[in-house]
């Protein structure tokens, strides 16, 4: 378990105590990831300009005096074209019929698309209350907004329809306001402390990854997966041996950089997040490897975590 510090407070309008679960879901790129993290108050998703950054399903904790809202982060629903694709949109079907609140997200700076049809109806048939979140308004004039926002509203009957900007922080109360109030009353799920439930180690490999994805070529994101091999504490030092996989020697060169330069932007890069989320001094050992076709091959996922 990942611990944090303060818990952010609320007062609860009806004296009723609420917790459950919600999810963002949307085409990949829609800001589901910043949103998460936005609302949680940390970094537990991580974040790309790139689609489809997101492989696991985190879970990040909001809690309030009068509430609990377990966020769920998944991948974006995409058409697959390989095995890794193919089981990234099961876990989110699989994640969507298990949530109480699901938020559709749609990018204010984009017009509604065919992956954006696509999702509303797919959500038809679920139990859960959905409601809309126009992203990323800090990127449009109002008048742009205002035609996303009926554009949003032709597709389904959603139960509400919030617009908000994770990255000023415009309306992310409010919208956890909305999400918390479809909660059902339930006890607490977590203990106050917990800020998400993923391993520590599978949150230290986000990271590195999120280094890695930073100014590489087009090709080369779904080509990258991080396994943390080892992790030690010598006094007060963790020392953290990982492992990034691509398919081809080609992506190794590009990894490894000139001389290794990129390699060690990527290790200092991600050693600074990783302190960050530990809060203590990390020693980072990065080796690049190839396993060729990874993302195709069943005993390959398998030990990659998918």
């Amino acid at each position: 378990m990942h611990r944090h510090k303060a818990a952010r407070a609320a007062k609860a309008e009806d004296g009723v105590y609420r917790a459950g679960f919600a999810c963002f879901v949307g085409r990949p790129n829609a800001g589901k990831s910043t949103l998460t993290n936005a609302i949680v108050g940390q970094k537990i998703a991580i974040t790309s300009n790139k689609p489809q950054t997101t492989r696991h399903v985190i879970r990040g904790i909001l809690h309030r005096p009068d509430s609990q809202l377990v966020l769920v982060d998944t991948p974006g629903l995409h058409r697959p074209r390989t095995l890794l694709g193919e089981r990234l949109n099961d876990l989110v079907r699989e994640t969507w019929s298990e949530v109480d609140v699901i938020g559709v997200c749609f990018p204010a700076d984009e017009p509604i698309g065919r992956g954006d049809r696509f999702i509303s109806t797919e959500i038809s048939a679920l139990k859960a209350t959905v409601i809309a979140v126009v992203t990323k308004v800090d990127l449009v004039d109002p008048a742009t907004l205002a035609e996303r926002l009926l554009a949003v509203s032709q597709l389904y009957d959603f139960a509400e329809i919030i617009p908000v900007s994770a990255v000023s922080g415009h309306q992310v109360e409010n919208l956890t306001d909305v999400m918390v109030s479809y909660l059902p009353e339930s006890p607490q799920l977590y203990p106050d402390d917990v800020l998400t439930d993923e391993p520590e180690q599978v949150l230290i490999a986000e990271l590195i990854r999120e280094a890695a994805l930073e100014g590489v070529r087009d090709e080369l994101p779904h080509s990258i997966a991080v396994l943390v091999e080892e992790m030690m504490v010598e006094g007060k030092l963790t020392k953290i041996y990982a492992d990034l996989y691509v398919e081809r020697d080609s992506q190794k060169s590009i990894v490894i950089g000139s001389r290794g330069a990129r390699l060690k932007e990527v290790g200092s890069r991600a050693r600074a997040e990783i302190e960050e989320l530990i809060g203590g001094k990390v020693y980072l050992d990065l080796h690049v490897r190839v396993a060729k076709e990874w993302q195709r091959d069943p005993k390959q996922l398998r030990k990659l975590g998918f």
